[in-house]
């Protein structure tokens, strides 16, 4: 409790004032309903309810007040984010906006049979057919704003007006992602046994408050360049159809996720095991297996997978369709690596090459080179052994499967959460070719459950500060350089500022250390600005490496941000283990 007398989670002092003293409320009343409070906190926070004594505030006993129209709070937070995102339209964006150009282009200039085949541009189209039909949709628009930018021999073409209704159609389809969080802060009033407690960081706030402004989708969407909003909202509204029990339209949103992009493979063995267990083997026994349940999440996925394949598959174009979807001749790693377990891999590697020719293991002119540019495409490892795509997918699946157990016991929505986002993890640290803006995965289904308990805020806090400053590279143009910093640290101490005051009652803060977090977790955190004033200032300006070794500062950020992603991930493991989620 705070010096004045409030607990951290209410509206204290002159607002709080404000709050309670409405017409009628005596100063004992206003205590009352204050030490009412505090026994609300401990409840939701325990999940046991607390008995109310004879001198408790009820409010059933009270006047009844008038109820008057209040900002919603989400409104709010809608209405900000969506203005903040109109304001990055002048921002730097990537070639990723050249290759969502070029397939408005594909898509309006050529039958469908030829999208496959065009080659014109070296951004060639490699997402799944239904998501190649929304281009098409988007091409329709396209032409009221700037007819040239569906021209396909006009290569890195971006117009103000190309690039206005390019990033408007982002801001746009974002109203998917956008229902999804809308649902979710439904769920959590509902759910909600304080409701009507005017209380400072409510779980449908917090919810509402991360997920809009989520500042990895705001960098990698907004000025990057991606769709990964629209895409995230789909499976998020799986999600929340599975919290509602509402089995098969998970399915069908799932489904629709797939079809739209193929990187949500990462997460069909979790929601195929718990949808099969929950929803057609409830007893595991041969008469309690429901086939009419199976066969209508088998018919769901298969019909829209129709709609998406099946053209293609009558004109005999599904090889060449899916050697667009997988390109394994891609590499182990992408050009700046991921955050993963081969980011440490690489790295290792790497530094043998140095200690090499000492120990014979190599020679110099393999080591001259070691540290000037990312392993990609098919370059070999120098030292260690070159890893195959084989390898990395049974170990993918090898990582899956504490999980996927894990998920064939659970019944709550919450767990089939947990369980989600470690099969990602798992997908994310040891896939091939991964890309760094893939940890987006985990984050955004893992902000439910982190605002149920201090454990998955903890681990919540530590997974969106590793990944997303492993991501930061993406932007590196001057005038971005200081907006992407901002908005990181704003995120994360707004996070951490949320999470301390709504389990400020839990017994789980310490001295000396960042709120929820331990020493050793606290020492890791603080080493990220630590790495970072190395990398601008130390490598070039001091030690003058920029010459000899560019590509070190990304190298020491991918991998120091590999060791707090791939934590989080070994922490979650051994939750399942030790019952600490429930």
């Amino acid at each position: 409790m705070e010096a004045s007398g409030f607990p951290p989670w209410t509206l204290g002092g002159p607002a709080g004032d404000m709050a309670f003293n409405r017409k009628g409320s005596s100063p004992a009343a206003i205590e009352a309903r204050l030490r009412l409070m505090r026994k609300l906190q401990a409840a939701e926070l325990s999940g046991v309810p607390v008995p109310l004594e004879d001198g408790d505030f009820r409010p059933d006993q009270q006047p009844v007040v008038r109820k008057t129209r209040t900002t919603s709070p989400f409104g709010v937070l809608l209405v900000t984010v969506t203005c903040f995102k109109f304001m990055l339209f002048g921002c730097y964006h990537s070639t990723d906006f050249e290759v969502h150009r070029n397939w408005l282009a594909i898509t309006s200039s050529l039958p469908f049979r030829k999208w496959y085949y065009e080659a014109t541009s070296e951004w060639t189209l490699d997402y799944p057919p239904l998501f190649a039909w929304m281009e098409w949709c988007l091409s329709l628009f396209a032409r009221f704003f700037d007819r040239a930018m569906l021209d396909l021999d006009n290569l890195n073409y971006a117009s103000p007006r190309t690039v206005f209704f390019q990033r408007l159609s982002v801001v746009a389809l974002d109203a998917v992602y956008i229902y999804a969080v809308r649902e979710g802060y439904r769920i959590l009033t509902q759910r909600s046994i304080s409701a009507k407690i005017r209380t400072l960081y409510t779980p449908s706030f917090i919810f509402a408050g991360l997920m809009l402004w989520n500042v990895g989708l705001l960098m990698v969407d907004h000025i990057h360049f991606q769709y990964n909003g629209f895409l995230l909202g789909l499976v998020q509204l799986a999600v929340m159809r599975i919290l509602e029990r509402r089995y098969f339209a998970a399915a069908f949103w799932f489904s629709l996720a797939v079809n739209m992009k193929h990187i949500f493979l990462y997460m069909a063995p979790a929601f195929g095991i718990f949808l099969l267990r929950q929803c057609c083997w409830p007893e595991l026994s041969l008469r309690g297996f429901n086939l009419r349940n199976f066969l209508v999440l088998g018919g769901i996925f298969g019909a829209i997978t129709t709609v998406s394949l099946g053209p293609f598959a009558v004109l005999g174009q599904l090889p060449q369709v899916m050697s667009r979807l997988f390109p394994f001749q891609r590499g182990l790693t992408h050009a700046y690596w991921a955050p993963n377990v081969w980011a440490l891999y690489n790295g290792v590697d790497k530094i043998l090459t140095i200690v090499g020719p000492k120990l014979g293991l190599t020679d110099r002119n393999a080591s001259v080179g070691a540290l000037t540019g990312g392993l990609v495409g098919g370059q070999e490892h120098s030292v260690l052994p070159s890893i195959s795509p084989g390898f990395t997918m049974a170990l993918t699946v090898i990582g899956m499967l504490p999980a996927l157990w894990y998920l064939w016991t659970a019944k709550t929505g919450e767990k089939f959460i947990r369980g989600l986002t470690t099969c990602t993890l798992a997908s994310f640290l040891f896939g091939w070719h991964v890309h760094e803006k893939a940890i987006l995965l985990a984050v955004v289904p893992f902000t439910w459950v982190a605002i149920s308990n201090a454990r998955d805020a903890r681990l919540y806090l530590l997974l969106i500060i590793s990944g997303y400053y492993g991501m930061h590279p993406l932007l590196f143009t001057a005038p971005e350089v200081p907006l992407k910093f901002m908005l990181i640290i704003l995120y994360c101490y707004t996070a951490f500022r949320m999470f301390k005051d709504r389990f400020a009652a839990h017994g789980c803060l310490q001295r000396l250390t960042l709120p929820l977090l331990d020493w050793r977790e606290s020492l890791y955190v603080l080493g990220f600005f630590v790495l970072e004033l190395y990398n601008c200032l130390v490598h070039d300006c001091v030690l003058h490496l920029g010459g000899r070794l560019p590509f070190l500062p990304l190298m020491l950020t991918s991998m120091y941000s590999a060791v707090g992603v791939f934590y989080v991930y070994i922490q979650l493991i051994l939750s399942f283990f030790h019952g600490l989620d429930r």
